[in-house]
């Protein structure tokens, strides 16, 4: 390893491949796991909300120690990447048996699910965190660690988009076909055979096999990722002071600028997710349409517009600065959400609602690279002030803090519609409900995007300051 900074494009689509995997599980994650654990492997839903609450919970704060792990691994490769090589089969394997529905009993059931999602979810932290990392150290070059952000960023809704099509089309491929229960084939009263009409009838066996395609697919990519990538800036590990690792969360504790960089990350995460959640309500209260259609095709849109905001994030941010254009993002999103609150219930306010959301998700996308690349600015400013760069830690303590941001996201969704008075299954549309949805929408995402806003003024790794901060890294590393 050295510190050039002249890396490959092959070095570039080969980081984007780490990503590729990780969002190719986390969708399945986001979107099957509920129905998974209920309407396939047959939890109550009880069992399951606390199941997945409390893994959520074990997995954000697993994810600081698995960084100081990841800081502390000294290997031929470097420090982050061989975790590309080293866990991608396990987690395959894992993940696998997550979805698969044994014949136990419902105690064991629950045992085996608990064991193996937590199982899961702590493979997921050992390669996604240091793959993380890795940005701080493939390159000291700003501008070159935006461009592998962005790659990230793209490869990341690519692997959206692939494991959404595999379920797609698994789900069209079963639809029409007799469903079988207990191993029977099913008939009506009449004797005729009953259809299945949703991925939610398929036999357990047959989520188990499309899982493991994913899986597969997981695996040979981050095995690529490895392949293909290289750890540039050499980072000493300091194993000497048994009091290391309390110095590192101290440090992390006196750091004003990830502190803040931290804040809009939660922030810019319960914007996404608020509105995420409450999509399906606002097709059906206020626009009068399909709930799933609409909120499923909107997310996809949004999806897309998101990836088209990761494609000029480096050209924006080397015009205005990073700082600068995450204010503005912010100030964009904020404003774009209020104009929600006057879209009126009719076929032109669906077409406003389309225009409106996909703007915002462009300046999402915008903002999502360059979070990740200013992670690795603190990272340097953390080496410089305290002779330690932390990166493993700094980066998972920020995967961290976005997974509570998202889980505070869809909290806030059920908490406001619970003080509307909604209640699942009654169909419902009240003033309270209906401006509830709204909200959502609306002005909540633009108090919280103006929260980020003051939370990036305090942010003082500017531009200039960080080309004083890397020759000065530079000078004391001749």
């Amino acid at each position: 390893m050295d510190n050039k900074t002249n890396a490959t494009m092959m070095e570039k689509v080969g980081y984007g491949f780490g990503d590729l995997a990780s969002s190719m599980f986390w969708k399945i994650f986001a979107y099957f796991i509920p129905f998974f654990y209920v309407d396939v492997f047959g939890l109550e839903a009880g069992h399951a909300f606390a199941l997945i609450l409390l893994t959520k919970i074990y997995d954000a704060v697993s994810d600081p120690l698995m960084g100081m792990i990841a800081d502390r691994t000294d290997t031929k490769w470097g420090k982050y990447r061989p975790y590309l090589l080293w866990v991608a089969v396990p987690f395959a394997i894992i993940g696998t048996l997550t979805f698969y529905t044994p014949d136990f009993s419902y105690s064991l059931k629950l045992v085996y699910a608990y064991v193996t999602y937590i199982l899961l979810m702590s493979a997921y932290t050992a390669v996604n965190v240091p793959y993380g990392a890795m940005l701080g150290v493939v390159s000291r070059d700003a501008h070159e660690k935006s461009v592998f952000a962005s790659y990230r960023m793209f490869f990341a809704y690519v692997g959206s988009f692939v494991s959404m099509g595999i379920f797609a089309w698994f789900e069209q491929s079963i639809i029409g076909t007799q469903r079988i229960i207990g191993g029977v084939p099913a008939v009506d009263a009449a004797g005729e055979p009953v259809l299945i009409t949703s991925i939610k009838e398929a036999q357990p066996s047959q989520i188990t096999t499309i899982v493991a395609v994913v899986a597969v697919l997981s695996a040979i990519f981050f095995i690529l990722s490895f392949l293909m990538t290289k750890e540039h800036v050499k980072v000493q590990s300091d194993k000497s002071e048994k009091g290391s690792i309390k110095r590192d969360l101290k440090a992390l504790a006196k750091n004003t600028p990830w502190w803040t960089l931290t804040l809009a990350s939660i922030l810019l995460l319960v914007v996404g997710s608020m509105r995420g959640g409450a999509m399906p309500y606002f097709f059906s209260n206020i626009l009068g349409g399909s709930a799933l259609f609409g909120s499923v095709l909107f997310l996809t849109i949004g999806e897309i517009a998101q990836l088209l905001g990761v494609t000029i994030a480096v050209p924006v941010s080397e015009k205005l600065g990073r700082k600068t254009s995450i204010i503005l993002c912010l100030g964009a999103i904020g404003l774009f959400s209020l104009f929600v609150a006057f879209v009126p219930s009719s076929p032109a306010g669906f077409w406003m609602f389309f225009v409106l959301h996909l703007v915002v998700c462009i300046f999402i996308g915008l903002i999502s690279p360059l979070l990740w690349t200013m992670f690795s600015d603190v990272a340097d400013y953390s080496e410089l002030k305290n002779k330690s760069m932390s990166t493993g830690l700094i980066f998972s303590s920020s995967s961290m803090a976005q997974k509570f941001g998202s889980a505070f996201g869809s909290a806030l969704v059920a908490g406001v519609l619970g003080l509307a008075g909604y209640e699942a299954g009654v169909a419902e549309n009240s003033e309270s409900i209906n401006s509830a949805v709204r909200g959502l929408m609306s002005w909540l995402p633009a108090i919280v995007a103006g929260l980020g806003i003051v939370s990036m003024l305090f942010y003082t790794l500017t531009t200039d300051k960080m080309k004083q901060i890397r020759a000065e890294l530079a000078a004391s590393k001749q």
